[in-house]
């Protein structure tokens, strides 16, 4: 994958009646860029609009003029932000879930509607959009099922090449797991990301991001009884010997969601910023 195959703002075909436009804003964190899909010919909604951007929202307004949704799967910067513009732009109406309060979350997002787990949005032609509620990456993220086709579109739950951060506090490693077992209930035919490649074979890509994050915690586990006691901070390197040092400060959130899991499920405890194995 090179960033070359996502022009930004560029309509790019995926699937029958499934259009990609992705955002200007490649960076190390994401990737080519955020991608925002366009559901239709003609277009009866949007997923994921993304950051603010004059040209980005051009670009979807032009692919999607009379869109009926703008659908969020969670409310982090590079997401949400463009929706209220959007919606006002087109009449489209916002669904997804409000903004938690942790300082990381766009406030500006406000929906419409909140979909509920396994709500059905019926589209003029024959197709339908599910909500499912998959917290983990972030408490308020939501993946939707373009059916019949069974393309999911992840948000960040699932990613292309990378498994997501999860962002502790609000982002919670139980959840995140629970989630990701509980996608493997629908059929799925291929997974359409918030960064990167459509994946196919969802079920194997699914699994194999749950083998990733139980292998990590297993890894947790085993550093942590080896020093006995020690900081997050002391552990990181450790247990992320594996990643760049340039990527250690994204991978203190993920071990810090590790470590509350593992207290949770008690096989550790904290005390004042200092983890002990139990």
């Amino acid at each position: 994958m090179t960033y070359e195959d996502f022009p930004p703002g560029q309509a790019v075909q995926v699937a029958p009646q499934v259009r990609r436009i992705t955002a200007p804003n490649a960076s190390p964190l994401t990737g080519p860029g955020t991608n925002s899909y366009v559901l239709g010919d003609p277009a009866w909604a949007i997923v994921d609009p993304g950051p603010l951007s004059e040209s980005h929202l051009a670009a979807l307004v032009a692919a999607a003029p009379k869109a009926r949704w703008c659908f969020v799967t969670h409310t982090h910067g590079d997401h949400s932000p463009l929706a209220g513009r959007f919606c006002a732009a087109t009449g489209a109406m916002a669904v997804g879930l409000p903004a938690p309060g942790d300082g990381r979350n766009d406030r500006t997002f406000v929906p419409g509607l909140q979909p509920q787990r396994d709500q059905i949005f019926d589209a003029p032609d024959g197709t339908r959009l599910r909500a499912i509620d998959t917290p983990g990456h972030a408490s308020n993220h939501v993946c939707y099922v373009l059916e019949p086709a069974g393309m999911l579109f992840s948000g960040d739950h699932v990613l292309d090449g990378v498994s997501p951060v999860i962002l502790a506090p609000d982002g919670d490693m139980g959840h995140y797991l629970e989630a990701l077992r509980r996608l493997l209930t629908y059929p799925l035919a291929s997974i359409a990301p918030g960064h990167g490649r459509v994946l196919p074979e969802p079920a194997r890509v699914i699994e194999a991001l749950i083998a990733h994050r139980l292998g990590r915690e297993a890894k947790v586990l085993r550093e942590l009884r080896a020093m006995v006691s020690a900081s997050g901070d002391a552990l990181l390197p450790r247990v992320y010997d594996d990643v760049p040092a340039a990527m250690h400060m994204m991978a203190r959130y993920s071990l810090e969601a590790h470590l509350i899991k593992l207290e949770r499920d008690g096989a550790i405890r904290g005390d004042a910023g200092v983890w002990h194995a139990s």
